[in-house]
């Protein structure tokens, strides 16, 4: 892969994500959002709700615009700078499209136990492996192709499906309160083996689950 096809457009660091925001809790005052680029969603979230928003970002260049919308902003990876985070302190903390690009999510997860309140919730979105373009494209065409957004971005470690995600957070020692698909395809190329399958397969038209998880009490 060629540099020009590594660099990432500025949308990817300035997406709002709007459909995550619905699945913050109510009554949160303090939120963590790990990988927030240049902070967007962020700076809803505190308009919105009024609350103290941190973000981590990786980037240095995303992390000082992130910085002037958002309460602190730490810059560097999340692997390293969990223990510079207060414990017991966040209410929330948002992972949007965050921990496949970590080489180890599990660690991450298991570090941010300590750093949440007693009602504190991971909140997550994760890409789906098995939505239906990349499950045909290897199972049909046999290919495992790379791309510089997406499901297959080429920045990710891990690949995760409905049940490995489930998996992870119970792993970690979570609960999870909330596991949905969103982004469902408008495409009706994956019907006919949904309803084949008798709905075994419903879960391809998913370009991402959303996942709510608290400490395991």
């Amino acid at each position: 892969m060629t540099e020009s096809q590594t660099i990432k457009p500025d949308e990817y660091y300035s997406g709002v994500r709007h459909e995550m925001l619905a699945f913050l809790p109510d009554g949160i005052e303090r939120v963590l959002e790990i990988g927030c680029g240049d902070g967007n969603f962020g700076a809803v979230v505190k308009k919105d709700r009024g609350i103290e928003v941190w973000g981590i970002e990786y980037h240095p260049e995303k992390a000082h615009i992130a910085a002037q919308k958002l309460d602190t902003v730490l810059t560097g990876d999340v692997a390293v700078l969990l223990n510079e985070l207060p414990d017991n302190y966040f209410d929330a903390v948002v992972c949007n499209d965050v921990l496949e690009h970590l080489i180890d999510p599990y660690s991450v997860l298991d570090g941010l136990k300590h750093k949440l309140t007693e009602r504190g919730v991971v909140v997550s979105s994760l890409p789906n492996i098995r939505y239906h373009r990349n499950f045909f494209d290897l199972i049909f065409g046999r290919n495992w192709t790379y791309t510089t957004q997406g499901v297959m971005d080429f920045t990710h470690f891990r690949f995760f499906t409905i049940n490995s995600i489930r998996s992870m957070y119970e792993s970690c020692g979570y609960e999870i309160l909330q596991h949905v698909g969103i982004n469902a395809t408008s495409s009706l190329r994956p019907w006919p083996l949904i309803i084949l399958s008798l709905g075994h397969f419903s879960d391809i038209r998913y370009l991402q689950f959303a996942t709510v998880a608290r400490v395991k009490q």
